[in-house]
């Protein structure tokens, strides 16, 4: 089996039909990982040997008949903030670098009861505060180009996943840590609605705001990954409790007669290689059936952003208020932005909460026209990972406008999906975004889009 080229869907029909086992698979990973980890620093922690024994497990299970699903026997990652029980999660900081949860996070649990083999902890920017990689552990390099970031801050989970390491991997969004690296690697990524998938023994950097959410090579592995870790959880204040549909049930092609929107304001400060490419991904959408039209959204435009900025600041200073003895540990762009946050006024805080409500009445009464918004997740691909620097500042994240952040506001379901490369060879990603809890749209969207346009038989030479 290619570990590049094959699906977490497809791996999945193998196991079930024994075509492969899930020790042989493990291993496949594992060797893979071995071979390719110097180069890409996908990883703070493997946990090959419990891998490995859970890959038995699962092979006993499903040669006795007791097959669980699709995620049965699939190797798996999660970044480095899902805790794990007897498994090192460092956050991406010293501070936490010797720290051994004795309890999984809600989300892991979910995929180990479905079977999933965690193979390890995914590198990632310290305290998922965007940037490029962790102070503690270092870059991740980009599988398409060594040289250049594959984003942040969930840079290991889709560096590891584009290379054929593993299937899928967990990572968390703030303001596009999902979709970000999503887009730099050619990956799919999907911030889910807020509350759909539980939190718990995820570390915070914005209570308010923070997602988690799988990244896959394909729109359906990650209705399947999704699948096995959405639901309600009363570890999570935040999780709400609602049926769940199939999500892989809708995944037919079909969006003729849909109304897509283009959120002008979010898509008109695009490189010309990115803008282009994102054109034509409209074109595609277009010869599929759909309506495709611009849309004015300019409070949001303006406003979201900011309050985006100032809202995960303030929080995160309260989170991050156990360990203020310990700043001198932290990164620069860190430590900066929890000193921000800490001496931000009360009034900032709730004119931002006001933000926000505008951003969210906006955005609904749109999508009370459109089935979904479309536009770039970045407006340009993957710059050059810079040496010695460890996460973006706070005043070079407050100047530039982000087409992602609005959506983290707003706790609606949000995708990245491959939309091509630019003449230097690097990833494009179209975002799609929908109603709050329509999940299952946002997915029958993407895949239509991903299926019709082909790039997800793409793979980098790492």
């Amino acid at each position: 089996m290619n570990l590049l080229t094959t699906t977490l869907a497809q791996a999945a029909k193998a196991i079930k039909s024994k075509t492969i086992s899930p020790v042989e698979l493990a291993e496949a990973c594992l060797d893979r990982i071995d071979l390719l980890e110097p180069k890409l620093n996908a990883f703070i922690t493997l946990s090959g040997d419990k891998a490995m024994q859970a890959a038995m497990v699962a092979e006993k299970e499903i040669s006795q008949g007791k097959y669980r699903g699709p995620m049965h026997g699939i190797p798996y990652g999660v970044k480095d903030i899902f805790s794990t029980q007897g498994i090192r999660t460092t956050n991406g900081s010293k501070v936490f670098k010797d720290n051994i949860p004795n309890r999984d996070s809600t989300a892991v649990r979910n995929l180990n009861a479905a079977g999933g083999v965690l193979i390890g902890k995914n590198n990632c920017a310290e305290f998922a505060s965007g940037g490029d990689h962790s102070s503690l552990h270092g870059a991740v390099h980009n599988p398409w180009s060594l040289p250049h970031s594959p984003g942040g801050s969930s840079s290991g989970s889709a560096a590891s996943v584009a290379a054929g390491m593993l299937f899928g991997s967990m990572g968390t969004c703030t303001g596009g840590s999902i979709r970000g690296p999503a887009s730099y690697c050619s990956v799919v990524g999907l911030k889910p609605s807020y509350g759909l998938v539980s939190r718990a023994g995820v570390f915070p950097l914005s209570w308010s705001i923070d997602h988690a959410g799988p990244m896959t090579r394909t729109v359906e592995d990650c209705a399947l990954m999704l699948q096995a870790v959405a639901g309600y959880d009363p570890r999570d204040p935040s999780s709400v409790n609602i049926s769940i549909p199939d999500f892989a049930a809708g995944l037919d092609g079909d969006i003729r007669g849909m109304r897509i929107g283009i959120t002008t304001e979010l898509n008109n400060e695009g490189s010309p290689e990115t803008t282009k490419l994102v054109n034509e991904a409209f074109d595609v959408l277009r010869q599929l059936g759909a309506t495709v039209e611009e849309v004015s959204v300019p409070i949001t435009g303006d406003y979201a952003t900011v309050a985006g900025n100032v809202i995960t600041w303030t929080e995160a200073a309260r989170i991050h208020a156990p360990w203020t003895d310990r700043l001198e540990e932290y990164s620069v762009g860190v430590r900066e932005k929890v000193l921000v946050g800490s001496v931000m006024p009360s009034s900032f805080y709730h004119k931002a909460q006001e933000m926000r409500r505008a951003v969210q009445r906006e955005l609904d009464q749109v999508l009370d026209k459109y089935d979904v918004l479309v536009g770039y997740v970045t407006n340009d691909v993957a710059g050059l990972l810079v040496v010695g620097t460890t996460g973006g500042t706070a005043m070079g994240m407050a100047s530039v406008r982000s087409s992602t952040r609005p959506y983290n506001l707003t706790g609606m379901p949000s995708i990245s999906v491959p939309c091509g490369f630019n003449s230097a060879g690097l990833p494009v990603g179209l975002q799609i975004t929908g109603r709050l809890f329509q999940d299952s749209t946002v997915l029958k969207v993407a895949h239509a889009y991903e299926q019709a346009a082909g790039f997800y038989d793409k793979h980098p030479e790492v």
